[in-house]
């Protein structure tokens, strides 16, 4: 006897509400019990209902009639698609060879010189004859313990051997400036930056689908140009000073933000100081080679009458410098994903930077023009050190230093 049309399509509307709920199991038993309740005939009538196959409803059908228990398993033992390790036992030693770091830039190995994306993994092992989709290949690089990584800076190099004796003269020299009441300030250049509608690494709150829009190319404005911002920590108040200039990174700027420092807050905050520490890295603007930079510190010295001396940290150890991690860091993170418009802009978001005691951050433009590659002559070094105006440390003189205020034009 054949089912009715209408039955047949009430079947069809109670499956496409209830199927997609239920797990293959369950849907299997599912069919079966309204087959069986049809009677003759209605294994065809739910298998035309549902879509599903008969002999599907069937294998439902006799698993209720041996009326077997409940179980959590949605298959019968052994049923399934074989897992690829069991179907290809020799992929997983393929992938290995392929993702071994030692095969890295070796010319035997087909990817030395190609990113290891799954896409890439996937196509080489078809090419070895051995097929797997990318998420297979991603699921045997997990079980074989691998993840993805990103490159982790640790190696620093070649490491001077006095690089902890000299840390440790450093902090011995800021030591007995901080118990004199004398300042100790570190200093550094920030990375130049493009003034204008450029993009800023970090993300902030927008509404949804309404980011800043900013240029597509990071080319520098012929007018706005880029900035240097050079700054001056105060290690002892934990209070920073920032000069934003608009000409060249040369040590005359960076001893003029120095001066600019002292003139504008170092002296009210250390009314009785004769000494000042500068601790500095050993390259750029104030690098422990560059001559203009003592010449600088020298004229400073004679202009504020203070003994200035310098420790710079030893190569390869710029990441130490406190002004990095204590001032710097926290500019960055008050601009970030913000353009920086405009000079003002700039300015004034250093400006609203604090510090970690919640000092505001002093920041100033400074638009004189700073020329580059001016030459001092071996006479003038001679006479800076003869006339006592730059002395030499015992400890690595070339590192440590003081400038005395000795006038020496």
């Amino acid at each position: 006897m054949a089912i009715a049309p209408e039955i047949v399509e009430t079947l069809r509307a109670k499956f496409e509400a209830l199927l997609p709920h239920l797990d293959e199991r369950a849907q299997r038993l599912t069919l079966a019990a309204e087959a069986r309740s049809l009677g003759h005939g209605g294994i065809a009538a739910v298998a035309r209902a549902s879509g599903a196959s008969r002999s599907r409803v069937q294998q439902g059908v006799a698993e209720l009639e041996r009326g077997e228990e409940p179980t959590d398993r949605v298959r019968r033992p052994g049923a399934g698609r074989k897992r690829v390790t069991e179907a290809d036992p020799g992929i997983v030693d393929a992938l290995l060879s392929l993702v071994e770091p030692t095969r890295r830039g070796d010319p035997e190995s087909a990817l030395s010189w190609t990113t290891l994306s799954l896409k890439h993994l996937a196509a080489e092992l078809a090419r070895l004859g051995h097929s797997a989709s990318t998420w297979t290949v991603a699921r045997l690089l997990r079980e074989q313990g691998f993840s993805l990584q990103a490159n982790a800076k640790t190696i620093e190099g070649r490491q001077h051997p006095d690089r902890d004796g000299q840390f440790s003269y450093l902090n011995t020299q800021a030591m007995d400036h901080t118990a004199a009441g004398d300042p100790v300030i570190s200093v550094d250049t920030k990375k130049k930056e493009l003034v204008g509608e450029f993009k800023n690494n970090g993300r902030e709150w927008h509404p949804k689908g309404a980011p800043a829009a900013v240029s597509v190319h990071d080319f520098k404005d012929p007018t706005l140009g880029k900035v240097n911002p050079y700054g001056v920590y105060d290690v002892t108040a934990d209070t920073g000073w920032v000069s934003v200039g608009v000409d060249h990174d040369t040590s005359a700027f960076a001893v003029n933000t120095i001066r600019s420092w002292w003139e504008n807050t170092g002296r009210y905050s250390y009314p009785g100081a004769k000494r000042l520490l500068i601790t500095a890295d050993g390259g750029g603007s104030n690098g422990y080679r560059t001559r203009l930079w003592k010449v600088e510190l020298a004229r400073l010295a004679a202009e504020t009458g203070l003994a200035i001396t310098v420790c710079h940290l030893p190569p390869g150890t710029s990441k130490w410098n406190k002004i990095e991690h204590r001032l710097f860091s926290r500019i960055s993170i008050n601009w970030r994903a913000r353009p920086l418009t405009s000079r003002e802009v700039i300015v004034n978001t250093i400006g609203a930077t604090t510090t970690a005691s919640g000092t505001p951050v002093e920041a100033v433009l400074d638009t004189n023009e700073y020329p580059a590659g001016i030459k001092i002559p071996d006479k003038q070094m001679r006479e800076l050190e003869s006339t006592g105006s730059l002395a030499r440390h015992d400890w690595h003189g070339e590192w440590n230093y003081t400038l005395n205020p000795t006038r020496s034009e």
